[in-house]
C-alpha cells in the first residue's frame, strides 16, 4: 500500500497525515489523537515523545525538552537527565514518533513532505532536513506552512476559491502570513511576511505573568516560574477562550483568578506586532485590503478570541476557518508530498485527485553573495552584497550572475551565499 505522508513539525503539537486511496488527505491518529504534543523527555536513556512530557513540561523535579522548534538552526543545548540535546537532536525524536504513528497504522512510508515556518532562515531549514534524515524518514521536499494550508483549504473547497486570499497562520511558536492567488485549486503565493518567534507559547507566558503578579499582590511573597508550568498555562488559555475568566491554584495554596480581559490587554503588543505584519504583507504584494476575497486561517493560537478581532479588524472580513485549525497544514503537506510523488506511486483515483493541484511559490528572502566593488566616492574597493535573487520572485529560478578574479593567474575564490528580509548591500 502506498504512504505517502505530509508532516507539520509543530512548536507545540506535531500532525501527520496521508492520502488515502481515493486521493483525499487524512489525519493518522496518535492512541486516538490528532495532534501529538512536540515535548520530549529521557527515561531509562530512551526519549519519550507526546502526553507523558507534556504533562510533567515546566513542572518541578522533571527535565522536559519542548518548543525548540524556536531554535532550530542555532547552537542551543538542552540538558535531558546526563545527556545532551541540540534542538535537531529532539526534532529528529518527535518526527521518529510521527513516522512510528504513520507506519504502524499504513506501513512504510513512501514519500514524505514536511513543514517549516515560511520565515524559517537556511540554518533553520536545513536543521529540519538533519532531523527529518536522523529519523529515519526520506525527504525530498519541505513546504512552507501557510501554503500548505492554502493548498488544503483550496482542495477541500474546490473552484469555489476565485481571488487573493490571506493565510493567517498563527501556531505556538511562529507567525506566517500569506497572500495567495487562487483560480479554484490553482494556487499562487504573491507575498509572505513573518516571525519566528510569536505565538501560543508567548500567550501562555503572558498568562503565567500575570498569575505571578497577582500571587505576589494577593500574598506579599513571590512565586518562582518554576511553580507554574507552562503546559497548565497552555490549558488556561483554552479556558479563557471559552470563558471570561478562570481560576489557577498556585502552590496548592492560593486560588488566582485571571479574566480575559486581563489576558487580552497583556497579550496586546504581540498582536499588535502580528498586525503590523498584515500591513506589511498587503503593501509587499501591492493590494488593498478590499482587493481580499478572505481569510484563511491555520495554527490552534487563531482560536484566541482576540485575534480572531484582530483578523477582522485588519482585514474587513470575518476569517474562514475549520473546526479543526491545528491539523490544516499536515493535511496540505500530505497532498503536497503525493503531487511530489513518482506517479507510479499513486493509484488512478489519486492521480486525478491529485492532478489537478499547482502550486506556486516565492522566494521569502533576498539571495546574494559577498563581492568586492569600487567605490567611486571613497576611491577604495570595498565588500559588497549582490543580490542575486530578489525576495517575492517565482521559484524554482535561475539567474546569472557575472564576477571576476581579483589579479592575474588567481587560483581560489571563496563563494558565500547570503540571505537577508531587505535588499541590503552592506555584507556587516
Amino acid at each position: 500500500m502506498t504512504n505517502i505522508v505530509g508532516i507539520d513539525l509543530g512548536t507545540t503539537y506535531s500532525v501527520v497525515a496521508y492520502i488515502d486511496d481515493i486521493g483525499r488527505p487524512q489525519i493518522i491518529k496518535n492512541e486516538g489523537k490528532s495532534i501529538t504534543a512536540s515535548c520530549v523527555e529521557i527515561d531509562n536513556d530512551e526519549l519519550i515523545v507526546g502526553d507523558q512530557p507534556e504533562a510533567r513540561f515546566g513542572k518541578k523535579g522533571y527535565k522536559v525538552g519542548a518548543r525548540f522548534k524556536r531554535q532550530m538552526g542555532e547552537t542551543a543545548e538542552i540538558q535531558l537527565g546526563s545527556r545532551t540535546f541540540t534542538p535537531t537532536d529532539l526534532s529528529a525524536a518527535v518526527l521518529k514518533k510521527m513516522r512510528d504513528v504513520a507506519e504502524a497504522a499504513n506501513g512504510p512510508i513512501t514519500e514524505a513532505v514536511i513543514t517549516i515556518p515560511a520565515n524559517f532562515m537556511q540554518e533553520a531549514r536545513d536543521a529540519t532536513m538533519v532531523a527529518a534524515k536522523k529519523a529515519g524518514i526520506s525527504v525530498k521536499h519541505i513546504i512552507n506552512e501557510p501554503t500548505a494550508a492554502a493548498l488544503y483549504y483550496c482542495f477541500k473547497e474546490g473552484n469555489s476559491f476565485d481571488g487573493k486570499y490571506v493565510v493567517y497562520d498563527l501556531g505556538g511558536g511562529t507567525f506566517d502570513v500569506s497572500i495567495v492567488q487562487a483560480n479554484g485549486t490553482d494556487i499562487e503565493v504573491l507575498a509572505t511576511e513573518g516571525v519566528s518567534k510569536l505565538g501560543g507559547d508567548d500567550f501562555d507566558r503572558a498568562i503565567r505573568d500575570i498569575i505571578l503578579d497577582k500571587y505576589k499582590e494577593i500574598t506579599g511573597t513571590e512565586a518562582s516560574e518554576a511553580d507554574i508550568a507552562l503546559a497548565d498555562m497552555a490549558k488556561l488559555k483554552i479556558k479563557l477562550s471559552e470563558r471570561e475568566k478562570a481560576p489557577f491554584l498556585v502552590n496548592n495554596d492560593e486560588l488566582v483568578e485571571v479574566t480575559r480581559e486581563e489576558f487580552e490587554d497583556k497579550i496586546k503588543p504581540l498582536i499588535n506586532q502580528a498586525e503590523f505584519l498584515c500591513e506589511a504583507v498587503l503593501d509587499e504584494a501591492d493590494i488593498s485590503v478590499s482587493d481580499v476575497k478572505g481569510v484563511l486561517l491555520a495554527g490552534g493560537s487563531t482560536r484566541v478570541p482576540a485575534v480572531r478581532r484582530s483578523i477582522a479588524k485588519a482585514f474587513k472580513l470575518e476569517p474562514i476557518g475549520t473546526e479543526s485549525v491545528d491539523e490544516v497544514v499536515a493535511l496540505g503537506a500530505a497532498l503536497y508530498a503525493a503531487m511530489k510523488s513518482e506517479s507510479s506511486e499513486l493509484n488512478a483515483t489519486q492521480a486525478a485527485s491529485i492532478n489537478k493541484l499547482k502550486v506556486s511559490e516565492i522566494a521569502t528572502y533576498f539571495f546574494g553573495t559577498i563581492s568586492v566593488q569600487y567605490n567611486q566616492s571613497k576611491k577604495v574597493d570595498e565588500l559588497s552584497n549582490s543580490i542575486i535573487i530578489s525576495k517575492g520572485e517565482k521559484i524554482p529560478c535561475s539567474r546569472t550572475s557575472e564576477f571576476f578574479t581579483m589579479y592575474e593567474n588567481q587560483t581560489e575564490l571563496s563563494c558565500r551565499v547570503t540571505k537577508s528580509g531587505s535588499p541590503e548591500t552592506d555584507p556587516r
